[in-house]
């Protein structure tokens, strides 16, 4: 059985970091593109990043450019989302999907082939 697993949220003040991880089991993803999409409270689903996972191709959502940095260990089979400089609007429920095309991948509003149980994100002011 396939899955994406997300771990690392929690609390945070304004200004702090945290690293998010994205593992996946069950399949290599090597021909896939992984993407971090969050839902804050109120609010739809919203792209974050996305990373290709054979060459590395990375796209960023552009609030989050210059703080959060999405990269791969394909020997871990594990995405991760560095974040940064976090800010109270940052807070959300993160979740990472796959698919293998890499433009839909980053749409926040369809289906993915996988898709992980979310972690959450509070940073507090």
């Amino acid at each position: 059985q396939v899955q994406l697993v997300e771990s690392g949220g929690g609390l945070v003040q304004a200004g702090g970091s945290l690293t998010l991880s994205c593992a996946a089991s069950g399949r290599t993803f090597s021909s896939y593109a992984v993407a971090w999409f969050r839902v804050a409270p109120g609010k739809e689903r919203e792209f974050v990043a996305v990373i290709k996972w054979g060459g590395g191709t990375t796209d960023y959502e552009g609030s989050v450019k210059g703080r959060f940095t999405i990269s791969r260990d394909n020997a871990k089979n594990t995405v991760y989302l560095q974040m940064n400089s976090l800010k109270p609007e940052d807070t959300a429920v993160y979740y990472c999907a796959a698919d293998r095309d890499f433009i839909v991948a980053r749409m926040p509003g369809i289906p993915h082939d996988y898709q992980g149980q979310g972690t959450q994100v509070t940073v507090s002011s």
